[in-house]
């Protein structure tokens, strides 16, 4: 543990000097956040912001972790090359995340970004790829129950699972992307979480990934607390959210996840209550309804009155017990 503590702090000073050019060559490059004209006004004055802030986050991370397993990932300990599984997630995932930004900068769809098909289409295949790496490769086909001493078997059915879970820790922490450091801030609670939960199994490797991962964030949040100088992007938001669900499976502790990321997962429900009831009332009222002002369900409490720091630092508190419920249930 005093090990990975102390690359969380090395990953922290990565990420925090070379920030700054990064930050400048976006500008430069004018990789600009556009913003939904029909969000709250106060999010207006973000237009313009550098985006694919994820880079940031992912590049240290990626370098960290391969010079310190390099005699590992070479094929000298099975054990150790298990850590290129979430590494080679979070690499693929920030490549597709990448895109959409760029697409949303510079695409035809500009302001957009890649069609919700195309990318779900692209997320599936790649989950179903990491699915079977998990079960055939690593040999994980259980589930583990609080409670329950022992993990129970669930066969071919963890395939299908393992890849709702990628997927909706992915899209979950897309959608928590929408306030200056609300993202960064949860992700880093989250990997914390299973940070300490491989230490308690004995798990190194992923302990250090984890710890690492969340010095990066960290770092990230120097520049993304309000007013945010730069924006996380799909590039991050889609590597780390996709990551965290190959870190929860790889712990065995994947069913406590919807608990340790207790606020993605309101914002996730939050977007499909409203869309369901706005599509429901159209079709039988006529005229479509909405159950939240606005969703994802951080900006209905902006345009309930609270403020962007009120909403960031209430959320986090939330997450911070949740987090600390989810290690509890770990641990029963």
């Amino acid at each position: 543990m005093g090990f990975a503590l102390i690359l969380a702090s090395i990953s922290f000073l990565m990420v925090v000097f070379w920030g700054r050019p990064y930050l400048h060559l976006l500008r430069r490059w004018k990789v600009g956040k556009r913003i939904r004209i029909d969000g709250p006004d106060g999010h207006i004055t973000k237009m313009g912001t550098p985006t694919m802030g994820g880079i940031l986050i992912t590049v240290p991370v990626f370098l960290i972790t391969v010079a310190l397993n390099l005699y590992n990932l070479m094929g000298q300990t099975v054990i150790g090359r298990s850590i290129l599984v979430p590494l080679g997630v979070m690499v693929a995932y920030g490549i597709l995340g990448a895109l959409d930004d760029i697409a949303g900068v510079r695409g035809v769809r500009r302001g957009e970004g890649l069609t919700a098909r195309f990318k779900m289409a692209i997320e599936i295949v790649l989950t179903f790829v990491v699915a079977l790496v998990i079960y055939f490769g690593m040999d994980l086909h259980s589930i583990a129950i609080p409670g329950v001493p022992q993990k129970i078997d669930i066969g071919l059915f963890y395939i299908p699972i393992a890849m709702f879970v990628i997927i909706g820790s992915a899209n979950a922490a897309n959608l928590t992307d929408g306030l200056d450091g609300l993202a960064g801030i949860i992700l880093a609670s989250a990997f914390t979480v299973y940070g300490v939960i491989a230490h308690l199994q004995g798990q190194f490797y992923l302990v250090r990934f984890c710890f690492t991962v969340v010095g990066a964030c960290f770092a990230f949040l120097w520049y993304n607390a309000h007013p945010a100088e730069l924006f996380m992007g799909d590039t991050g938001s889609l590597a780390l959210g996709a990551t965290l669900g190959v870190v929860a499976l790889m712990s065995g502790q994947w069913l406590i996840l919807p608990v340790v990321v207790l606020v993605p997962v309101a914002e996730t429900l939050s977007v499909m209550i409203q869309i369901s009831y706005f599509k429901l009332t159209k079709r039988y009222l006529g005229e479509g309804r909405r159950v939240f002002k606005m969703a994802p369900l951080h900006h209905h409490f902006e345009l309930l009155g609270w403020s962007e720091t009120q909403v960031v630092q209430r959320f986090w508190l939330v997450s911070l017990l949740a987090a600390m419920a989810g290690v509890a249930l770990a641990l029963i």
